[in-house]
């Protein structure tokens, strides 16, 4: 039996909700103290794929993403989801969320969202965390699959990922 190989060159980002930038800012200070340095992050995007967060964030939504420079075991993107939870509870005012932080990993094939609810495409990690590929690359671009965020579909969200994977493929050929 030929022996497997270990998991792929990782890092890990954040994807964050909002509406004030204060708390953005905050926030984001607080996870770059847990997770580091960073190599890219996006613009402010507006985010109005859905009414969902409506109540708990206070329209305009926006929406940004971080990702963060050391390299990871894939796995360890089940303490990522634990973290920025502690992150999000911080920012809690009045019974809600002043921040909605999803922590994933990237690597040069896909993006893996970590999620505190299963669903039947949901794989459970450890920890009552269960991820879900939500991009893989193929053909030069990343690709949706069926049950991929809306959000994650729109072109311009395809773009940051598509430019974090080329910053990370031109640093990776260091290693």
């Amino acid at each position: 039996m030929a022996g497997g190989r270990g998991p792929e060159i990782a890092v890990i980002f954040a994807g964050s909700l909002y509406s004030s930038d204060d708390i953005f800012t905050a926030a984001s200070l607080d996870l770059k103290g847990i997770f580091g340095r960073t190599f890219f992050e996006s613009p402010a995007l507006p985010w109005n794929y859905t009414d969902y967060y409506a109540k708990e964030l206070d329209p305009p939504v926006f929406r940004r993403f971080i990702f963060f420079e050391k390299k990871v075991d894939s796995s360890s993107v089940v303490d990522a989801k634990l973290a920025t939870m502690t992150v999000e509870e911080r920012f809690w005012r009045e019974g809600r969320r002043q921040i909605n932080i999803d922590p994933g990993y990237m690597t040069l094939a896909k993006v893996v969202l970590a999620s505190r609810k299963n669903y039947s495409h949901r794989i459970y990690l450890g920890s009552g965390v269960f991820g879900e590929v939500e991009l893989f690359h193929r053909d030069g671009s990343f690709n949706p699959l069926p049950y991929t965020y809306p959000d994650y579909r729109d072109e311009t969200f395809l773009d940051i990922f598509a430019k974090a994977r080329g910053l990370l493929r031109k640093n990776t050929r260091c290693i």
